[in-house]
């Protein structure tokens, strides 16, 4: 069964440049692993070392969270719409800081901190 896959930016490199694609699979698990076979390195970016999905990647089924349905067993049929989507983490920490920066605030950085959005691991 064929479904569409959404690709996040930080993964399109390994789908050449593709923001959607179309693989076959009967479940998330299979999905995958039809990935990897198409999108050589695209697992590894998805799973860990273990198989499964990293726990800063999310992946939705139709707007699903899968974590909340049968996690990578879910099954997909055709015209599913998946979303892969890495989670996005910052530190702002104190909102309350000057001019709702953040803090914290200290002489050596009296706006407060500026804290880069990555996603080293996944791109």
């Amino acid at each position: 069964m064929s479904v569409t896959v959404r690709i996040p930016t930080p993964l399109r490199k390994l789908t050449g440049n593709q923001s959607v694609i179309e693989i076959d699979g009967d479940t998330v698990e299979s999905l995958i692993g039809n990935m990897e076979a198409s999108y050589p390195g695209i697992k590894d970016r998805i799973c860990d070392e273990s198989g499964k999905v990293r726990r800063f990647i999310n992946i939705y089924i139709n707007e699903e969270d899968i974590r909340f349905l049968d996690g990578t067993g879910t099954t997909v049929k055709t015209g599913d719409r998946i979303s892969i989507v890495p989670a996005i983490a910052g530190g702002l920490g104190d909102l309350g800081g000057p001019g709702g920066q953040g803090g914290p605030v200290s002489s050596a950085n009296p706006d407060g901190p500026v804290c880069p959005v990555g996603s080293r691991d996944i791109g």
